[in-house]
């Protein structure tokens, strides 16, 4: 008698254990809501964030004339895209908002991800809002800092990587310079899917 009932609550256990992964949820999960925005990609077509409802995305803040971070920023998320598709991962979308709008208009985005070989099914560069949008989306949204001080053509921003769900909720952040950790970020997407 006490077997079966050792065998039921094991039962109901993985039952549980189970379900709860299948969910798709991450751990501690921010889940900070991304505001509504229609924005211009590199081919001056309109994106927003009805095109990635129903999608896992990836998104970060870059400009095209960064002389530090945006270079390497790109890179690993280009990486990051490779590996997405080496792992069969579907319905993933990475999205690189330009905190430098003035200067980064669709052909010029399109110029600079064109060096890094963008895949753009299922990538956009977006552009095509005052400096101050983007600045109060991205602290708004993301918790994070754009700042473009006056007369330097260098702006202040945030150097993560953020993954968000398919209901436009922040889920985590990660370093998206040094240490970008790839193998932690496909699992967390896969998780999500």
């Amino acid at each position: 008698m006490k077997l079966k009932r050792y065998f039921a609550i094991i039962a109901i256990f993985a039952v549980t254990l189970l379900s709860a992964c299948g969910q798709g949820g991450i751990n501690d999960a921010l889940n900070y809501e991304v505001e509504d925005f229609e924005f211009t990609n590199q081919n001056g077509e309109q994106v927003g964030l009805s095109e990635l409802e129903g999608k896992v995305w990836v998104a970060d803040f870059i400009f095209t004339n960064c002389d530090t971070v945006c270079l390497p920023m790109t890179s690993n998320m280009k990486r990051l895209q490779t590996m997405a598709a080496e792992e069969g991962i579907e319905n993933i979308h990475f999205v690189s908002f330009s905190v430098d709008p003035l200067n980064d208009k669709p052909d010029v985005l399109k110029t600079f991800a064109d060096q890094y070989e963008a895949n753009y099914d299922s990538w956009n560069f977006l552009t095509g809002y005052e400096q101050k949008v983007i600045e109060d989306f991205a602290l708004n949204s993301f918790k994070a800092i754009v700042q473009k001080p006056k007369n330097e053509d260098q702006v202040i921003h945030d150097t993560k990587f953020y993954l968000v769900n398919q209901d436009g909720l922040i889920q985590k952040y990660y370093d998206g310079v040094t240490g970008v950790p790839y193998e932690e970020i496909i699992n967390d997407i896969k998780t999500l899917q």
